[in-house]
């Protein structure tokens, strides 16, 4: 998967994108749930994460205090000694990796920790979301990282035009 050429098409077509979406948040049409889910189908039947990993090279995940009890435990890791190792809080007081890519991202490009990945891992990148058009910011930032994003965007302003 060639993901500077995705990254470039998700630069290049960012305007289009950012208007199309904020005109689904306007006047969403009233099955936008059902097609949104759809599209995330069709587009994940062509992309195959384990080939690309992009977010987990260059995103780092926010984690909840669940995630970090479920991590630890899987680790068999004190909770201190998990954060210490692996976490720092950043500027809006998140607990997030302390560098990327991701300490768990094997080097087949498999995820060691996959059952038990944070929450933001599993619902990365958003796109099976109900009501998609409230978050359109965090769209159109993952189109730059996510290839699987850059085509469901495609897809959706292909489908409602």
């Amino acid at each position: 998967m060639d993901i500077a050429h995705y990254r470039d098409l998700a630069l290049q077509k960012q305007k289009e994108h950012r208007k199309f979406l904020a005109s689904l948040k306007k006047k969403a049409p009233k099955n936008i749930d059902k097609i949104t889910k759809e599209i995330h189908e069709e587009v994940f039947a062509e992309v195959d994460c384990t080939q690309c990993a992009n977010c987990c090279l260059s995103l780092g995940p926010l984690f909840t205090e669940a995630d970090i009890e479920r991590i630890a435990k899987f680790l068999r890791m004190k909770l201190a000694d998990f954060e210490e190792e692996y976490l720092v809080v950043d500027e809006d007081g998140d607990k997030i990796f302390k560098g990327m890519p991701c300490p768990f991202l094997g080097p087949d490009k498999l995820c060691d920790i996959y059952e038990v990945r944070p929450k933001a891992c599993r619902e990365f990148p958003h796109t099976d979301r109900k009501k998609i058009y409230q978050i359109n910011h965090l769209t159109i930032k993952n189109t730059v990282t996510c290839p699987a994003a850059y085509l469901f965007v495609e897809k959706l302003q292909e489908r409602l035009k």
